[in-house]
Parts: structure tokens; sequence; C-alpha cells
């Protein structure tokens, strides 16, 4: 568990500079040049990352059960629920990328939100403690990264361009193409676990 908090601690600190310490980040970017910065980033990043997998393994060997779904009915309905959010989470993170989505225009920073909604699902159908720790901070870091993001578009008066409809169906198709490539291949290899048999 104390390599899962670890990794937490590396990957969400790193991402949580830009968000809790702008001024500091630019001066460090500029004392150090923009490519040693990102490469600093980029290592403390995967470092935390790579924590957070072996942590996350290890810990999976000795499960605390924090929660159960009182019922076989509640279960299949939470894991519905789950694959609905998480198809939800891989088209935010293709509005992210492609621009002039409605997505995008809308709500400012959806890779935030997808990163919120992943987290909020594998909530709902996991319930060990490394579950909690690994997917409950996830969801915190995000709903405060979003809050903050939010916040500093208004002070700033950041707009974004109005969508397409070209562009959000491209994201939806994106999106779904994605979540079935890792829901149906990807996520048993890497994970170990095949979330839809």
């Amino acid at each position: 568990m104390t390599l899962l908090i670890v990794g937490l601690l590396l990957f969400l600190g790193v991402h949580s500079i830009g968000m809790l310490a702008p001024a500091a980040r630019e001066q460090w970017r500029a004392r150090l040049g923009a490519g040693t910065w990102k490469a600093l980033y980029s290592l403390v990043a995967l470092a935390g990352l790579a924590f957070i997998a072996w942590g996350f393994d290890a810990a999976r060997e000795y499960p605390v059960i924090i929660w159960m779904p009182a019922s076989p009915g509640m279960a299949i309905g939470l894991r519905h629920l789950a694959v609905l959010f998480t198809v939800l989470a891989f088209v935010l993170l293709a509005a992210a990328y492609v621009p002039g989505n409605h997505l995008k225009a809308r709500w400012g920073h959806p890779m935030v939100l997808g990163v919120k909604t992943w987290a909020l699902a594998h909530l709902l159908v996991a319930g060990m403690l490394a579950h909690l720790l690994l997917f409950g901070s996830f969801l915190l870091w995000a709903i405060v990264n979003y809050v903050v993001s939010r916040r500093r578009d208004r002070r700033a008066g950041v707009t974004y361009p109005q969508g397409r409809w070209t562009a959000t169906v491209l994201v939806v198709a994106l999106g779904f193409a994605g979540w079935a490539v890792f829901a149906f291949g990807l996520h048993g290899l890497l994970i170990g676990i095949k979330p839809l048999g």
C-alpha cells in the first residue's frame, strides 16, 4: 500500500503544480528552461505511474474489503452504470484533443471531467481499500482541478470556440472506439481484469 500512496503523491502532485502554484511553475520553468522542466515533469510523472501500477498490483494480493453491493441485482446495475460512465470518460478524453467540439466549448476542460467520470465509474464497482485509495484520489484531484481551472478561466476571461457538429460526432466516434478497444482488449492485457468478460 505504501508504494501506491507514494505513486499517487508523485503523479497527482506533479499534475497539481499548475493548479495550485502556477506562478512557481513558471518561475521554475524559466529558471530550468522549458526542455529541462518538461523532462523533469515527465520523469516524476512516469515514476509516479510506475509506483501506482506496482503498488496497486501488490495491494490486490492482500485485499481489504471496504464495501460490497448489497445484492447481486445491485452489483449488475452498478456494473452497467460503470460501463456507461467509462464510455462517457473516453468521449470526454477525445474531446480534449479534437478542436472545435461542443463538449470542450461547453465545459472547457473535458479531460479533467473524463478523469472524474472514469474514477467514479470504478468506485461504483470496486470496494477494496486499494481501489478507494487509487480511484478516490483521482476523483478528488479531478474535482478540485476542475473547479480551480474553471475559476481561473473566468478570471482570465477565457472563452472557447463554438462547437461544430462534425467535430462533436468525431469525438463521440473516437471516444466509443477507444473505449471498445480498451474494454474488450487492453484492460485485460494491462490490468489483468476483463470488465466485459
